[in-house]
């Protein structure tokens, strides 16, 4: 009887904060959803009224909209594989008993807490600038002509300017999964007579195989929603060659002030975004359950 009412009354205690949460959620979800199927362009307020799925229907039949899908896949897949791989790489690199361990391992994990336009206007003008960047001096000092990377090469560059930000955070997540591995097996195995590579392949890695879900979830939620980085450095461009669906939405929302097209841009990215998060929950369930 009191664990029952000791449930009771922690319901009765958390529901407040629950009852919060969800309206915080509700309502804008709510109003994006209304505004989708409504014309509504700030430019001309006057013109008003449902639409219906005609919002919709523009963004998906947008040759942009398809561009834009791919630019984000590109952009999540690629920040993945450089992440992954380098994170693993770096993490048993830093977790060797090495002089100034503990500042290096700092230096590591720091540019995860520099904000993402801070960071991107970094790598655009002191290292990818044509005149004054530090990988033109680099290419004039070799005899050849600097590149224009955020021009000739926009998508790779976004894509490697977001990598650099997110390696601290795969690291970090590595290399507590490292330290909790047994030196017991290593040494065993090292007895046994196994090659470096053989113990990285058969013990190292099933040992990191969760660590590496969960930074591979954790990251493709944040990187569905990159804003930031594409915005102080190429604006999408050129043309639509760095544009993503977040961007895209901006586009239609601030510079196009179409507010019905973007709020339905923003519902298809809420249900594209499920959909992803859905299918790596259950590969991740199964592969932690295994």
């Amino acid at each position: 009887m009191s664990t029952q009412s000791t449930r009771a009354a922690a319901r009765l205690m958390v529901a407040p904060s629950v009852i919060l949460l969800f309206i915080w959620m509700i309502v804008p979800l709510a109003m994006t959803i209304y505004f989708s199927f409504r014309l509504y362009r700030l430019l001309s307020p006057e013109r008003t009224g449902w639409v219906g799925f005609n919002n919709y229907m523009w963004f998906l039949n947008s040759p942009d909209f398809w561009t834009a899908i791919v630019n984000t896949l590109l952009l999540v897949g690629g920040v993945l594989i450089i992440t992954v791989v380098l994170g693993v790489l770096i993490a048993i690199l830093i977790d060797q008993p090495i002089w100034g361990q503990g500042p290096l391992r700092i230096l590591v994990i720091s540019p995860f807490f520099i904000m993402p336009p801070v960071a991107a206007s970094i790598w655009e003008n002191l290292f990818m600038h044509p005149q004054n960047g530090l990988l033109a001096a680099v290419s004039r000092g070799l005899g050849t002509e600097p590149i224009l990377y955020l021009e000739s090469y926009p998508m790779a560059s976004v894509i490697f300017i977001v990598s650099w930000e997110w390696l601290p955070f795969a690291t970090l997540i590595l290399l507590t999964a490292l330290q909790s591995m047994s030196s017991e097996q290593m040494e065993a195995a090292e007895m046994d007579g196994a090659s470096a590579f053989s113990r990285f392949r058969y013990l190292v890695l099933p040992h990191l195989s969760r660590a590496i879900t969960v930074v591979i979830l954790i990251q493709t939620i944040f990187l569905l929603g990159i804003f930031g980085e594409i915005f102080t450095t190429t604006q999408g461009g050129p043309g639509s060659a760095s544009t993503t669906l977040p961007y895209m939405i901006y586009k239609q929302a601030l510079i196009a002030k179409d507010i019905g097209r973007a709020a339905a841009g923003g519902i298809i990215a809420v249900i594209l975004a499920n959909i992803v998060a859905v299918f790596l929950m259950r590969a991740i369930g199964k592969h932690l359950d295994a």
